[in-house]
C-alpha cells in the first residue's frame, strides 16, 4: 500500500515502487496467503526489461511465486505528464492446477485535507451526468457488473485533495469496482477488475488485471486538471491513424442508408449495389467531401441463406456479403469508387452475438457449441473466449475487410455479457469464478489487435470504432485501439442532451462523435438540420446524415456550411477544453451553454455559444480562464465578422458579453492572441 505525501514527485513515486516492489500498490490472495506488493521474501525475480521511447519509460518485471505462478508487472511512466500506469499478469507455469487466486486489487492512499471526488456517471440511464462528492461526508462505492464497462458508471475519477489532486482510471472492458474512503487524514482508493475473480488456473492459463492509471496534478483547479488529462490522453493514448503511426485525427462520415428510396430498418439494410452510386455522385457534384462512407448493419446474408428484408438484428453471424444486395464484386466497386474520390469506407459488425447457430454450422463451418444461450435472453452469445471461435470469427471479419478494402472496422455489442460470463463460470465447476470474463476480455483485445493489423496491411486505419449500444465500451484500454464514433445512442434525441454530454464527456474522452441529423422528432424541428444543430455537433468525429438524391428539399448550402465550418474548427477539437457555463440536465433547455477549445501552443481557439430553446435571457458574459493577463486577444464572430479587441486581464476577470437575440441560436467566436 502506498502512503503518499502531497506532491511527491511522480517520477520518484514510480521509480521507488519499481526499486522496492514489496511496496507496489497491488495486493491479492493466492493459495490462502495474502500478498501486498511483490516482496523479495516471496517473489523470486526471474526477469527485468527496461525500454524507453519519446513518450514513456516502460519496465517489465517477472517473478515466480511458489515456483508455479508466474507474475508479470508491466508498468510505464510518462515523464512529460507525470503519469504512471500498470497491469499485472498471472500465469500457471506448472503441470498441475494452481492455488486459488482472489482479492486482486490496487490500493492507493492520498494524504490531504478536504477531499472531493469529481467525475461523471456512465452512458445509458445516466447520460454522463457529472457528480461531486465530499468524501468527508460519506465514502463512495462504484460498481459495474454488466460487462459493458461505461454504461451506468464510468471508470475515470478526479480526486481533489489538499492543494492538488490526482486523476485515476481503470482500463478494462469488463466488470470493475472502485471505493473511496476518507479517515480524516487520508483518502484510500481501492479498485479492481473482474469483480468476481476467485479461480485456480489450469496449466498454461494466463489472466490479467485492468490497466490502472495514476495522473497527479499540483494545482487544485478542475479546468487545469481536465486539460492535463486531455493532453496526456491525446498525445499518449489515441490509436494510430494509419501505417504512418501518427495519431488518429478528426474525420467526417456519412451513412447512405436513408438515401436509397427503399424501406430502412434502423441500419443499412436498404443499401445495395444499385443505390450507392447516385448518392456519392450527387455528394461529390455538390462539393461535399466526406472522409468515410459508412456501411451500417444489414449488409450480410442470413445464416439460412436468405436475404433479410428488415431484420438486421436477428440475422447476424455469417459475416458474408448478401449476394442479392451485393452480387459479385459490386461492394468492392463501391469502395474503389470512394477511394478514387479520397473517401474511405467503414463497416459495421457485431462479433459477440450470433443467430441461428445450426444454419451457421451447416453452411459456414460454425461449431454450435460456441453459441451460448441463456434463459430469458433474446441474444445468443458467440463465445470468442474459446480460441477456435475467436479464430473463426476474426478470420471471417478480416476476409470481408481485405477483399473489399474496407479501411475501418466498426463494432457494436447489443447485449450485456456479465450474466453470461458468470453463468459460464458455473459450467467450469467449483473455484472458477471470473475465469470466463478474463478470457472474453483478453480475446476481445486480441481480436481488435488482429483486425487493426489486417486493415493496416492494405492501407487502412490503425484504429476501430468502439460501440456497444452507444457508449458501453469506452474504457481506456479499449480506447487505445478504438474511438467512440457515437459516444451514446441517446445522443441523437435532443440538442439539449447533446450539449449536456459535451460539457461532461469531453472532459474525459477527447475523441468522440455524434450525428448531425436524426429522425423527424429528434435534434431539430421536423428532423431537419440547421446551424444550431451543426454547431452542437462539432466533435472530432462528425457524422453527416443526409439524403442526397431522395430528399427534394435537401439544403445543400446548409450541408456545405456545416461541413466547411467543421473543417475550420476541427484543428482545435483535440486541444484544451473549457466549460464556461454550469452543466445542465438533458431536459433543461432554459439556459445558455458555452464552451471553448483552445490551442495553448498557437494561442488560438474557438468559442461556441448556445442560447437554448427556452432560455429567457438574451445575453451571456463569458470569462476565459486561459487568457494571459499580459496579452491582448482578438475575438471575431464567424457570422457577422464583428470583432472585439480585449486585454487578457479583462477577459479573465470581467469577461466578454455576447448578445443572442433569438432563442435556439448559436454563435462561433474565433479567439486569437495578438503578437
Amino acid at each position: 500500500m502506498h502512503n503518499s505525501n502531497e506532491f511527491v514527485q511522480a517520477s520518484t513515486w514510480y521509480r521507488n515502487h519499481l526499486d522496492h516492489p514489496g511496496e507496489f500498490p497491488l495486493s491479492f490472495r493466492y493459495g490462502g496467503i495474502a500478498y501486498n506488493g511483490f516482496a523479495s521474501e516471496a517473489f523470486r525475480e526471474i526477469g527485468r526489461q527496461l525500454a524507453a521511447d519519446d513518450k514513456k519509460e516502460t519496465t517489465r518485471l517477472i517473478w515466480m511465486l511458489q515456483d508455479e505462478l508466474q507474475v508479470t508487472l508491466q508498468a510505464a511512466f510518462y515523464p512529460t505528464y507525470d503519469v504512471s500506469e500498470w497491469t499485472v499478469w498471472f500465469e500457471n507455469t506448472g503441470n498441475e492446477d494452481s492455488g486459488i487466486l482472489e482479492d486482486v486489487k490496487t490500493t492507493l492512499v492520498f494524504t490531504g485535507k478536504q477531499p472531493v471526488l469529481k467525475g461523471i456517471l456512465g452512458d445509458h440511464i445516466n447520460a454522463y451526468r457529472p457528480y461531486a462528492h465530499d468524501l468527508a461526508d460519506l465514502p463512495i462505492h462504484f460498481f459495474s457488473g454488466s460487462g459493458r464497462p461505461t454504461h451506468v458508471n464510468f471508470p475515470y475519477f478526479n480526486l481533489e485533495y489538499g492543494d492538488g489532486g490526482v486523476m485515476l482510471a481503470i482500463g478494462w472492458a469488463g466488470t470493475w469496482s472502485a471505493d473511496f474512503t476518507f479517515d480524516g487524514v487520508a483518502t484510500t482508493y481501492t479498485a479492481c477488475s473482474t469483480n468476481d475473480l476467485r479461480t485456480y488456473l489450469k496449466p498454461g492459463e494466463k489472466i490479467r488485471t485492468a490497466l490502472f492509471v495514476r495522473a497527479p496534478y499540483a494545482i487544485r483547479n478542475e479546468a487545469s486538471a481536465t486539460n492535463h488529462w486531455r493532453r496526456w490522453f491525446v498525445n499518449c493514448n489515441l490509436p494510430a491513424n494509419d501505417a504512418s503511426g501518427e495519431a488518429v485525427r478528426p474525420f467526417s462520415t456519412c451513412c447512405l442508408a436513408s438515401d436509397t428510396g427503399l424501406p430502412n430498418s434502423d441500419g443499412s439494410i436498404s443499401e445495395r449495389f444499385s443505390t450507392w452510386r447516385p448518392s456519392l455522385e450527387k455528394m461529390l457534384s455538390e462539393g461535399l467531401q466526406i472522409d468515410f462512407r459508412w456501411m451500417d448493419a444489414g449488409w450480410y446474408i442470413a445464416p439460412d441463406g436468405s436475404s433479410p428484408v428488415s431484420d438486421w438484428w436477428g440475422t447476424v453471424g455469417t459475416w458474408t456479403l448478401d449476394p442479392v444486395k451485393w452480387p459479385g464484386r459490386s461492394f468492392r466497386e463501391s469502395t474503389d469508387f470512394a477511394r478514387k474520390h479520397n473517401m474511405k469506407t467503414l463497416m459495421w459488425f457485431e462479433p459477440e452475438r450470433t443467430t441461428d447457430p445450426e444454419s451457421l454450422a451447416k453452411h459456414y463451418g460454425y461449431n454450435p457449441s460456441w453459441a451460448i444461450r441463456t434463459e430469458g435472453s433474446r441474444a445468443i452469445t458467440n463465445n470468442i473466449g474459446r480460441p477456435e471461435c475467436l479464430a473463426w470469427t476474426t478470420e471471417r471479419i478480416c476476409k470481408v475487410l481485405r477483399e473489399n478494402k474496407v479501411e475501418m472496422y466498426r463494432e457494436d455489442n447489443n447485449s450485456d455479457p456479465g450474466d453470461l460470463w458468470r453463468w459460464l463460470d458455473t459450467q467450469e465447476g467449483e473455484n472458477r469464478s471470473g475465469i470466463t470474463e478474463c478470457r472474453f476480455v483478453a480475446a476481445h483485445y486480441q481480436m481488435w489487435d488482429e483486425i487493426i493489423a489486417c486493415t493496416l496491411s492494405f492501407g487502412g486505419c490503425g484504429f476501430v470504432d468502439s460501440c456497444a449500444s452507444g457508449g458501453g465500451r469506452n474504457d481506456l484500454e479499449s480506447l487505445r485501439r478504438g474511438i467512440p464514433m457515437l459516444r451514446s445512442d441517446s445522443d441523437r434525441t435532443t440538442t439539449a442532451l447533446r450539449l449536456s454530454m459535451t460539457k461532461s464527456f469531453n472532459k474525459w474522452i477527447p475523441f468522440c462523435g455524434a450525428n448531425t441529423k436524426e429522425k423527424e422528432t429528434q435534434l431539430a424541428p421536423k428532423g431537419r438540420s440547421d446551424p444550431y444543430t451543426w454547431r452542437a455537433s462539432y466533435l472530432p468525429a462528425l457524422n453527416v446524415d443526409a439524403q442526397f438524391v431522395q430528399d427534394p428539399d435537401q439544403d445543400f448550402d446548409l450541408l456545405r456550411f456545416g461541413l466547411n465550418e467543421w473543417k475550420k474548427i476541427s484543428p482545435y477539437l483535440l486541444k484544451d477544453f473549457y466549460v464556461l457555463t454550469p452543466w445542465h440536465h438533458q431536459e433543461d433547455k432554459s439556459s445558455f451553454t458555452a464552451y471553448c477549445f483552445y490551442d495553448e501552443d498557437r494561442k488560438r481557439g474557438a468559442l461556441l455559444l448556445f442560447r437554448m430553446e427556452a432560455c429567457p435571457e438574451d445575453q451571456l458574459t463569458v470569462r476565459l480562464p486561459f487568457a494571459g493577463e499580459e496579452s491582448t486577444y482578438l475575438l471575431t464572430d464567424e457570422d457577422s465578422n464583428e470583432t472585439w479587441l480585449r486585454d487578457g486581464a479583462a477577459l479573465k476577470k470581467a469577461g466578454q458579453t455576447f448578445i443572442l437575440p433569438e432563442r435556439r441560436t448559436a454563435r462561433l467566436i474565433w479567439i486569437k492572441a495578438q503578437e
